[in-house]
């Protein structure tokens, strides 16, 4: 798989005058079984899918991704399981591009070189560990550039001068701009003041800047898409995944439904 995968994503989206539609799913959510079918029907329009490796305690993640990381744990899913979904959107859907999004203790448990192998084997092209910051990244920047796997890090509207520094040093692949002060799902602010501070971000650094947290309707992911790189869109994915509903889901599945509008949101108007 070429190491620029992501970097071709966000080309294609450019000459397309669109942004990347980044979706998120926690892996094993809510079975293994069904989680196979939903990411690859997310992969129909997302031009990148982050894989959540689920934790037992995402402490960036609201209630949504929360619940979703508990399902796919009872369900028994493990880092294994995280590696084979992987594989398995990889080997339907080539052009996609695929991040691998957790909390270290996952990769920590197996060590990182072995899981920047296992991972670049299975097909991902990046990795976001929320709790990892630039500071700290020496624990597995090494691992990750041995096998061509991208390293995204997190901004927010309260990362600090230096840290905003750190992160344009040796982040790859994409910066992922938190959009609020707060965990994932909780309501987004005023549209003008994130374009703003993506607009400063992007006169400092050439790497793509996608938007998340906090962006559930298809309007606002619009708004969004019409000054940033890439839209990342997941407790409203996450959110129609439900404990009591696993039947296989088919071509009138909702997650089809939602993701194609939010496809046709990263529209942006023509100049």
């Amino acid at each position: 798989m070429a190491n620029n995968l992501l970097d071709q994503v966000f080309s294609r989206c450019r000459n397309e005058n669109r942004a990347a539609l980044v979706g998120y799913l926690t892996a094993g959510d809510p079975n293994i079984s069904d989680s196979t079918l939903l990411l690859h029907h997310l992969a129909i329009h997302a031009d990148i899918i982050e894989i959540g490796m689920p934790f037992s305690d995402p402490m960036a993640d609201g209630a949504v991704i929360q619940a979703a990381s508990e399902r796919a744990l009872a369900s028994g899913c493990t880092l294994a399981d995280v590696f084979s979904l992987t594989q398995s959107v990889r080997r339907q859907h080539p052009d996609v591009g695929i991040v691998l999004m957790g909390y270290a203790n996952t990769p920590y448990s197996i060590g990182f070189e072995s899981f920047a192998a296992q991972a670049a084997d299975a097909g991902a092209n990046g990795v976001l560990l929320v709790d990892i910051p630039p500071e700290e990244c020496g624990i597995c920047r090494e691992a990750f550039q041995q096998h061509q796997l991208k390293q995204i890090f997190l901004l927010s509207p309260t990362s600090s001068e230096d840290r905003i520094q750190r992160v344009i040093e040796v982040a790859s692949g994409f910066i992922y701009y938190v959009a609020l002060t707060g965990v994932t799902g909780a309501e987004l602010g005023e549209t003008s003041v994130i374009k703003a501070r993506v607009e400063i971000l992007r006169q400092r650094t050439s790497i793509p800047i996608c938007v998340g947290f906090g962006i559930k309707t298809v309007e606002k992911a619009h708004e969004i898409a019409c000054f940033s790189d890439g839209v990342v869109i997941g407790s409203a994915f996450v959110s129609i995944v439900t404990a009591s509903d696993t039947k296989l889901f088919d071509a009138s599945d909702p997650l089809l439904k939602i993701a194609c509008n939010m496809r046709s949101a990263m529209k942006r108007p023509k100049k």
